[in-house]
Parts: C-alpha cells; structure tokens; sequence
C-alpha cells in the first residue's frame, strides 16, 4: 500500500475535478463536498498499488456516491419526515460561485427534476465526456442503455431550459426585490412585489422564532419584513427559487416562495429541523 501522505497529496490534485463532478450532479456544495470525503475515506481504505489510472478510479467513485445520494434523496422526499439535524448553509466559495454561473439556475433546476440515473449519465457524458462504457458501469446499465439514459435527459434538458432559464431568472429577480426592499425599509418596494393577497404562513417552530404567526394581504405582510431579512438570500429549494435564512453559518429558516404572475403569492417559512434536514438547498449568491 502507498504511502499515507503521497496518496493524500495525489488526491488533493484531484479534489477540484472531483468537486466539479459531484457539484453538478446534486446541484449542493455541502452534499458534493460529502461526496469528495467518502471518496477519500474509501481511497484509505482501497490498496492504491492496485489503482492503475487514479482520476478515473475516482471519478468512478464519486459518481457511485452521488448516485446513492441522489436515489435515498428521492426516497426521503416520499417518506414522512422525521426530525433531523439541518445541513449547516455556509458562504458559497468562489468555486462554487464560478460553478453555479457555469451551470445556471436553469439548469440547476432542470437537472432537479431528472432521474438519478438520467442525471448522472448526462453529467458525466455531456459535461465530462466519460464514455458509455464506464458510465454503464456506474448505473449498473448495458453501454446502449447508459446512451439512452443520457439521450433522454439531453431532450428533457434542451427541451426545457430555454423557458426554465426565463422563469428562474424572472423569479430570482423577484425574489432579490423583495429582500432589496426589505433590508432597506423600503415599504413600497414590497408592496410593488407582493400580491394583494400574499400569505405568509410559519410552520410552529417558526412561529415561536418570529413571535408571529399567519399573515394574509400585502400590506399586512410589507409591515412584517420591512428592515428584516438581514440574513435572507436567495436559493434553490428542491430545485425552485426561494430563500434561506443562516445564523452562525447554519440554516435556521428556508421560505418557499410561490408567484402569481411577477409578484409573490406566497411565503411558507420552514423552520423545524427535521423538514429543514430533507430540503436540497443550494445557495444563489448575488
């Protein structure tokens, strides 16, 4: 076996590749950054000797990993949810900036609503020209089945992109409005933004955090946020723009916004740690 520290070195030259590729397939730096680790820990624990190329030994690893993670992500959205603790929501990194612009909110979210299978077979392919025959490998796939799953998100993501890209962009600036306006006490520039018949709805951890519970119309619901959301920016929730609440470096608070038309309908803030823990998040710096 290799030497502890040369591995460690030898795969340090990889973390940003294999960062990269874990980024794109669960859209979520802390999960990625979790993924990169257990490739390490299962890199420890491998007899190196044996590995002949180490980048695509890797990969291949990190690949698996998302794909799990991807496959029991889909399964806590169908089970009941139970309490937890809430992934940690930390500055994005220039990295991940520079990432999340490659990518797009679009296609963040585009690649939300595919299959596991589907999503890894068209990242690896697409964006990392890794061949058929490794991916098949991967997704426990013939090399012609690993074409079609590659081939089906390719439609689904070049069929959707182009309007999802106008309305995440459309959204997303609505959303900044809002945290604009209610970061500088501006109660007109939340008004211009909420519908008349906006609901802010707390779950009961929430509630007891703010000391407030329902409020209904737009007025009622300007007054409330007005000089707040010092804290607040914008993110993904499960794949549709929103906006995460952090203190300390950890989330506390995650809203799902809703809009009718280029205003917002509906604010559902979240708070419990167990519904927190189940949420994909990824931050959208501005």
């Amino acid at each position: 076996m290799q030497d502890k520290d040369f591995l460690a070195r030898q795969f340090e030259s990889h973390r940003a590749h294999l960062g990269a590729v874990a980024y794109r397939m669960l859209g979520s730096r802390a999960e990625a950054e979790d993924a990169v680790q257990e490739a390490w820990l299962r890199l420890a624990r491998s007899d190196s000797a044996t590995i002949g190329n180490l980048g695509g030994w890797l990969t291949t690893v990190v690949a698996r990993i998302c794909l799990d993670m991807l496959r029991a992500r889909k399964s806590r959205r169908e089970e009941p949810l139970a309490p937890g603790t809430p992934e940690p929501a930390a500055e994005a990194t220039d990295q991940e900036a520079m990432l999340a612009d490659t990518i797009g909110v679009a296609l963040l979210v585009v690649l939300d609503s595919l299959k596991p299978a589907e999503r890894v077979a068209f990242v690896l392919h697409d964006m990392f020209d890794l061949p058929f025959e490794d991916i098949a490998a991967i997704v426990g796939r013939t090399p012609a089945a690993a074409r079609q799953l590659a081939s089906r998100a390719r439609r689904r993501v070049k069929g959707a992109q182009p309007d999802q890209e106008a309305d995440a962009a459309r959204r997303r600036g609505i959303v900044e409005a809002f945290l604009t306006a209610a970061r500088d006490g501006d109660l007109a520039g939340l008004l211009r933004v909420l519908d008349p018949e906006v609901v802010f709805s707390p779950d009961a951890v929430a509630e007891r955090m703010g000391s407030v519970g329902e409020q209904r119309g737009a007025e009622r619901v300007a007054a409330l946020f007005k000089g707040r959301a010092q804290a607040a920016k914008p993110a993904l929730i499960d794949g549709v723009v929103g906006i995460a609440v952090a203190f300390g470096g950890q989330l506390r608070i995650a809203m799902r916004v809703t809009f009718a038309g280029d205003r917002i309908a509906g604010l559902e803030a979240i708070a419990d740690p167990g519904r927190l823990a189940a949420l994909s998040m990824t931050p959208l710096e501005t």
